[in-house]
């Protein structure tokens, strides 16, 4: 899309469909793990997390998702996120973590307020996406048995 004024009107639907693609990672990558452990942990762990409806901000995977698994599972995802925000500030200077944050931000103004991001341009969005990406892999390689 060439036309800037549309681009910036698709900043916030780019940011529904990034949260969107990160809750539904976030549900497979537990309900895979739980259902390794057992299948009716696994069963209990799809019915419970069956709409997380944006509930994924990074205090809430620290502090409800992961925990849940136990504290081995936290200490774990904390230690691949700093050395992934490390190594991509190194590299990008830029933060996976509040590049995650970020598109929930944009994706909460859009959807709940109707606002098209004021503070980010259709570009910066996709370089969000991409770079939150990493909290999803960190999360996928910290729930591991």
């Amino acid at each position: 899309v060439t036309d800037p004024f549309f681009r910036s009107r698709l900043t916030g639907l780019v940011a529904v469909g990034a949260v969107t693609a990160y809750e539904l990672a976030i549900k497979t990558i537990l309900t895979e793990f739980a259902r390794k452990k057992h299948t009716v942990f696994g069963s209990f762990i799809e019915n419970h997390y069956d709409r997380l409806n944006g509930r994924i901000t990074l205090a809430e995977l620290r502090g409800k998702h992961i925990k849940r698994f136990g504290e081995k599972y936290a200490r774990r995802f904390e230690k691949l996120l700093k050395a992934s925000e490390d190594t991509v500030f190194q590299a990008e200077h830029k933060s996976v973590q509040s590049s995650y944050s970020n598109i929930i931000t944009w994706r909460n103004e859009f959807a709940h307020a109707g606002q098209i991001p004021q503070n980010a341009t259709y570009e910066e969005v996709r370089k969000a996406y991409e770079l939150g990406k990493e909290v999803i892999r960190c999360l996928a390689d910290s729930m591991k048995r």
